[in-house]
């Protein structure tokens, strides 16, 4: 008859690159295709075979567009995978724009790092280029949310997640019971999103732990935020936010509004430096029944900022030293337009650089983080004399109690529940906390585990 299992590829002991495997007797899917990023031997892992053949999956599931969610898609489809890819219509209209921008850049990489010599590689290659990207995009199949979908013996329901725009929480049926995975779920407060559908019965729950092991600061956002920015405004100096394109970019060009417009901070020009979060807010302004705000309102939060699109655009933001806000990706400080403004403004100690979400180890925003004078940038060291402050208002991830809570509705105890996409403090804290508050069984998968459900 063959057996029904889960194995954990990727998101297992670290926080990205979400890779999970259902096979049945008579279908293979997978949820979620991630890049490995941050620490060196995590992106390494990008580059070598995924621990399964890509020809033999027969349909990925997708529960949002984050790059740590899809961002290997175009590399499986090179692979050998030529299935669908379901998700749900806002994560595709996301994808179309981040998958190319993905393969854009790491097209770019490559030839400056050629031409550089920064890679031990004669002639360094990308993993895959803008067009491997726009010929995957060919194979989504949009799905609404909770319209089941079948394959095989298997059944899918996309449910609202929360975090950004599209996100879902899959529900996957199989012959040996119900198997929900949470996705990233969201904040029950957060500012732009609707807090996560709860789970129902499912038998098994593959959950994120991202916060698994702090809760978010009860202190208000938006008195974090005007603090810091209103003492480097005074000053004359340039607030740079390093931000990602998809939901952290929104939600602070609304922070920023509502500051504006209560008088709370001063009336300075807004900049979104980024062609992906330029795009990727007109698709939020055009999914305005999946967020809070308003078509109204998006034109009102949305239209305060002047976006810049082209090269020579963002070199004249570099090279202007009025006061100003500068949103830039990418929000780790692993790529992009960022940081050439590091170099711009990092140096003075006038300026402000906020970090605004999660900074994972290896990357450069965790060396900021963490207290670093001086960052690597293009094959040079950068000083850093700035002001920098860590705002964890923003994060788009549900804290510890808020994943205690999601998991408790569920209507029965679950025969199993695992937790991935977290660091090992962070799913570990979070694995104590699930057994001691709701006595399930609760267990936290290594990468390549393959767990059997019959």
């Amino acid at each position: 008859m063959g057996t029904t299992s889960i194995g954990f590829w990727g998101a297992a002991g670290t926080v990205t690159g979400s890779r999970f495997l259902v096979t049945t007797p008579k279908a293979r899917v997978l949820l979620d295709c991630g890049l490995f990023q941050g620490l060196k031997v995590l992106r390494k892992r990008n580059w070598k075979r995924p621990g399964f053949d890509p020809s033999t999956i027969d349909a990925v599931f997708l529960t949002h567009a984050h790059i740590d969610h899809s961002g290997y898609l175009p590399r499986l489809v090179r692979e050998g995978f030529n299935g669908e890819i379901w998700c749900t219509r806002a994560t595709y209209d996301l994808c179309k724009i981040l998958l190319p921008d993905c393969g854009r850049i790491q097209e770019e990489d490559a030839r400056y790092a050629a031409r550089k010599g920064f890679s031990k590689h004669a002639h360094p290659e990308p993993l895959y280029t803008e067009e491997d990207a726009l010929a995957t995009l060919k194979r989504f199949a949009p799905m609404k949310f909770d319209e089941e979908f079948e394959l095989r013996d298997l059944t899918g329901r996309f449910t609202p997640a929360g975090h950004i725009l599209g996100a879902a929480s899959v529900t996957v049926g199989t012959p040996a019971g119900k198997v929900l995975f949470s996705g990233d779920l969201g904040r029950d407060d957060d500012m732009v999103m609707p807090p996560p559908e709860p789970p129902t019965d499912p038998d098994w729950v593959v959950m994120e732990s991202t916060y698994g092991d702090r809760e978010h600061p009860e202190d208000d956002a938006l008195d974090a935020l005007a603090t810091p920015l209103v003492r480097t405004l005074e000053r004359g100096g340039t607030v740079l936010i390093p931000s990602f394109a998809v939901a952290r970019t929104q939600a602070l060009l609304l922070a920023i509004a509502e500051l504006m417009e209560s008088k709370r901070i001063p009336e300075v020009p807004v900049y979104v430096d980024s062609p992906m979060a330029t795009n990727v807010t007109e698709v939020y302004a055009d999914h305005d029944r999946l967020h809070r705000l308003t078509s109204e309102r998006c034109a009102e939060v949305f239209g305060r900022a002047k976006y810049t699109r082209t090269p020579d655009e963002s070199k004249e933001l570099s090279a202007d030293m009025r006061r100003k806000i500068v949103i830039s990706a990418s929000g780790m400080l692993t790529g992009g337009r960022v940081l050439h403004h590091i170099k711009a403004f990092g140096g003075d100690a006038q300026n402000l650089i906020v970090l605004a979400g999660y900074q994972p180890p290896g990357t450069r925003g965790r060396a900021l983080l963490d207290g670093a004078g001086e960052l690597r940038i293009h094959g040079r060291m950068v000083p850093i004399e700035a002001e920098v402050v860590s705002l964890p208002y923003f994060s788009a991830h549900a804290d510890r109690s808020q994943l205690v809570d999601w998991l408790s509705k569920c209507q029965k105890p679950p025969r199993g529940t695992f937790l991935v996409h977290g660091d090992p403090e962070a799913a570990e804290s979070l694995r104590q906390t699930v057994r001691d508050r709701l006595g399930y069984a609760v267990d936290v998968p290594d990468q390549g585990e393959v767990v059997e459900l019959d």
